[in-house]
């Protein structure tokens, strides 16, 4: 058995086998050992929660797979910057274990979203601003 056709078997057998494989390199091959892992990585749900780990890891690989771990990251961080500041975000994104490169796009990315407002935010109409003094209510237009 040459190198490709075990490449290919590894392949074939997705990211969560290629976990399990490495968890039966690690442990030398006893099954023990590999069911210890899962019991270990599935929490309180024991062995059923290491397996169910490892399906989660399959859908999600598949989903970065698809779309491509930087069209992923920029969603995410799009819809931090809603709820956080960019400050926090871009800090954050330096300490990543990611290329610079990809760390360069993101704080673009991020500081860029800060500077853009979608169609819905921005108004024709004049808002009506509401100033209340304990009991007293007066209606400013701005």
């Amino acid at each position: 058995m040459n190198i490709d056709e075990i490449a290919k078997k590894l392949a074939g057998l997705g990211l969560p086998g290629i976990i399990l494989v490495v968890l039966a390199v690690a442990s030398a091959g006893s099954n023990a050992a590999i069911v210890a892992a899962l019991t270990a990585a599935g929490g309180p749900l024991g062995i059923l929660g290491g397996i169910g780990l490892l399906g989660l890891v399959g859908v999600v690989g598949d989903t970065v797979g698809a779309y491509g771990i930087e069209a992923i990251l920029k969603a995410v961080y799009s819809e931090r910057t809603k709820n956080e500041s960019i400050r926090a975000l871009v800090k954050e994104i330096n300490d990543l274990p990611i290329s610079d490169e990809l760390k360069t796009k993101l704080t673009t990315h991020v500081e860029s979203a800060t500077h853009t407002a979608t169609e819905s935010e921005v108004s024709e109409e004049p808002r009506t601003v509401e100033i209340v003094y304990e009991d007293e209510e007066v209606a400013v237009e701005a």
